[in-house]
């Protein structure tokens, strides 16, 4: 009896602390939207169910397969399925990105953040060119780095990885839906390591590290954009070095523009 009084005690001391109330709050507010979070998932679910058929046709168009590859379907349902879960991820994406961009400005405006801000007397955030220059630049490495994935590394990863298994004497027919997952997952480890400068800079910039600090952990980073290439693409070296390879320049590209550019 006493060990449940105590649970019950700490429980309603963690409910009552900061943490607890946000979390209180947050799901009073999950409550109010649970609505418009479901329907911006439909939304998404029905929008994106023809929109995933065109990019599974896109991205299993014959002449993008290497020479004596084929795609087959394993279960009559594969097809939909695979459909159902593109679209589904689309609907998820509406719904956080509903989530984030609205806790953002409801936070800017919150009464406790304007107490801080006034406390410490700062200026209020204000959008600046150096912001929507960020934005534009990572919007824009994003768009690159799946042009890079799309033209070259997916072609030449297939190539190779086909070419291999055929002189093993093995026949090369790949599932729709492992084979779309291998594509997209190098379409989105791309778009995610090209942004390694918008990162590196926005660290430099505003005071988070140093070039000293980082050029001492330049290793660390290095293996961290191997371990990015063994996440989502094939376990071999050429895979490897090929997804972590414009990572590790762009990032040394990032840091050769941070010492030219004047400090501010």
């Amino acid at each position: 009896m006493a060990s449940k009084t105590s649970l019950e005690d700490a429980v309603s001391e963690l409910m009552d602390s900061p943490g607890g109330e946000l979390l209180s709050v947050l799901r009073i507010h999950l409550r109010k939207r649970a609505f418009a979070l479901f329907g911006l998932f439909l939304a998404g679910l029905i929008v994106g169910f023809p929109i995933a058929k065109g990019i599974i046709k896109w991205i299993i168009d014959e002449q993008r397969l290497p020479n004596d590859v084929y795609v087959i379907v394993t279960s009559p349902v594969e097809f939909i399925m695979l459909q159902i879960q593109l679209s589904a991820s689309l609907g998820l994406f509406l719904a956080f990105g509903f989530l984030i961009v609205e806790a953002s400005f409801r936070g800017v405006k919150h009464p406790a953040v304007k107490a801080r801000i006034a406390e410490l007397d700062l200026k209020a955030p204000r959008p600046s060119m150096a912001m929507v220059l960020s934005v534009v630049s990572s919007i824009g490495l994003a768009i690159l780095g799946i042009i890079y994935a799309w033209e070259l590394l997916t072609p030449m990863l297939l190539e190779y990885l086909s070419s291999d298994a055929q002189e093993a004497g093995l026949s090369t027919q790949w599932k729709l839906a492992a084979y779309v997952g291998f594509v997209l997952n190098l379409a989105i480890a791309s778009a995610i390591g090209f942004q390694a400068p918008v990162v590196t800079m926005l660290a430099l910039r505003v005071g988070m590290v140093d070039q000293k600090t980082i050029t001492m952990y330049r290793k660390h980073i290095w293996f961290s954009s191997f371990v990015l290439g063994a996440m989502f693409s094939p376990p071999d070296p050429l895979s490897l070095f090929l997804v972590a390879l414009p990572i590790i320049l762009l990032f040394e590209i990032s840091l050769v523009i941070d010492r030219i550019l004047p400090k501010r």
